[in-house]
């Protein structure tokens, strides 16, 4: 965003702010042409580009996307799935069957659900209500981290997505933007507030966030929407430039 307004993109766009899900709805029903989305809806749009070399991905841990429960995994009877991103229920019903082998009864989650966290019961949890949650539950399973024992590969949570092809001029001014606001990113420390005392923003920008779309989270993507059930090869509209954005 500080990218966005730094770089003058407002003046080329009408800009939302919105959950995840939501990005994800709108880019679906044509409400908008471009939307940071989480990467489940890929298979759902029936024509779609990523437009950047920046993404929302992680090289193993993410810190808040993951499961908590108060008993060890494969204890675990039910549970409640965050509706906020479809990529983080997708993936940890991927690691459920494939990687830990169980099968509880899933909810999908409203607000509050957190509070159903008790006993065999857990929950996928993910964005700002993880923070501290680490310390309230006994257990919990970094789905970035999971992902990464399982494939070997680094996960892609979200990606910058369009429903049409756009100009190679535009797309270029979007990686410009973004570059800027992730070299920003200790400017930013000072004017931005952490969601807790307890929680080092600059460090969970800069260790657990990876915004780089190399090879390699490309090839974890691929993987992963594969196992979605996709079969057509993901179409990329970018125009490539050195990375120069912090990474773990």
């Amino acid at each position: 965003m500080y990218g966005l307004m730094h770089e003058g993109m407002p003046e080329m766009l009408e800009m939302e702010l919105n959950i995840p899900s939501v990005c994800a709805e709108k880019l679906e029903n044509g409400d908008v042409d471009l939307a940071l989305v989480p990467v489940a809806v890929l298979p759902h749009l029936s024509d779609a580009y990523i437009i950047s070399d920046y993404c929302i991905g992680a090289i193993g841990s993410v810190k808040t996307v993951g499961i908590y429960s108060d008993v060890p995994i494969e204890e675990i009877t039910e549970l409640y799935l965050d509706f906020h991103s479809r990529t983080s229920v997708q993936l940890a019903q991927i690691l459920m069957k494939e990687y830990w082998g169980i099968s509880p009864i899933l909810h999908s989650a409203k607000e509050g659900f957190i509070e159903k966290i008790k006993g065999t019961v857990g929950a996928v949890v993910i964005g700002d209500r993880a923070i501290g949650l680490e310390e309230k539950h006994l257990y919990f399973y970094d789905l970035g981290d999971f992902w990464m024992k399982h494939t070997g590969l680094p996960f892609v949570f979200a990606a910058w997505v369009s429903n049409k092809k756009l100009p190679e001029e535009f797309i270029e001014r979007l990686n410009k933007a973004f570059d800027y606001g992730i070299h920003s990113i200790p400017e930013l420390m000072y004017i931005l507030p952490s969601p807790s005392e307890d929680f080092d923003l600059e460090e969970y920008y800069t260790k657990y966030i990876s915004y780089e779309l190399d090879a390699e989270k490309k090839k974890g993507l691929a993987l992963f929407l594969q196992k979605l059930g996709m079969k057509e090869e993901v179409k990329y509209q970018t125009v490539t430039r050195s990375f120069h954005a912090v990474s773990k």
